[in-house]
């Protein structure tokens, strides 16, 4: 079978990145996406340094690694989650859906939902989501947002033109 599309998966993790705490959720991610078929292109565990994420992010659009980048981890109140900033420095188009519908959807499930900050937009031909750290926010809203990803996909990078 035809491979979907090319996924990057990102874990932002300070314990994670120092081996004090297995990662599950970009696990799960990667997982979820081979299930359908995905090529995961690469899977990294970085800590909630800016300038790390960044360097991360960039290498994968830039070098036009992954047409979709799946983060996780570091969209919270807490001092260290700087995902979003991280984020919104790298990107050069803004795709608000992913991450507005994460919320008001994941508000049904908790009322915590409404506390995660990430965002999602466009580098180059790379679509970069920001998911929460704990594995039921990624699962959910996996199973929210993925119905559109493969035509978002096609269309970013120009397999499909047809918008209607």
């Amino acid at each position: 079978m035809k491979k979907i599309s090319k996924v990057a998966v990102i874990v932002v993790s300070d314990k994670g990145y120092r081996g004090e705490r297995e990662d599950r959720s970009g696990k799960y991610i990667i997982s979820f996406f081979k299930e359908r078929n995905w090529d995961i292109t690469d899977y990294s565990i970085v800590p909630d340094e800016k300038d790390m994420i960044k360097e991360k992010l960039l290498d994968i659009c830039d070098g036009e690694k992954s047409n979709l980048i799946i983060t996780t981890g570091g969209t919270g109140f807490s001092p260290r989650d700087v995902t979003p900033e991280a984020t919104k420095e790298v990107l050069e188009r803004d795709v608000p859906g992913f991450s507005e519908i994460i919320r008001i959807e994941g508000q049904k499930k908790t009322s915590r939902a409404i506390l995660s900050r990430g965002v999602s937009g466009i580098r180059k031909k790379t679509l970069i989501i920001n998911l929460p750290g704990s594995i039921k926010g990624v699962k959910d809203s996996l199973d929210i947002i993925y119905k559109p990803l493969p035509h978002g996909i096609d269309i970013l990078t120009e397999k499909d033109t047809d918008c209607g």
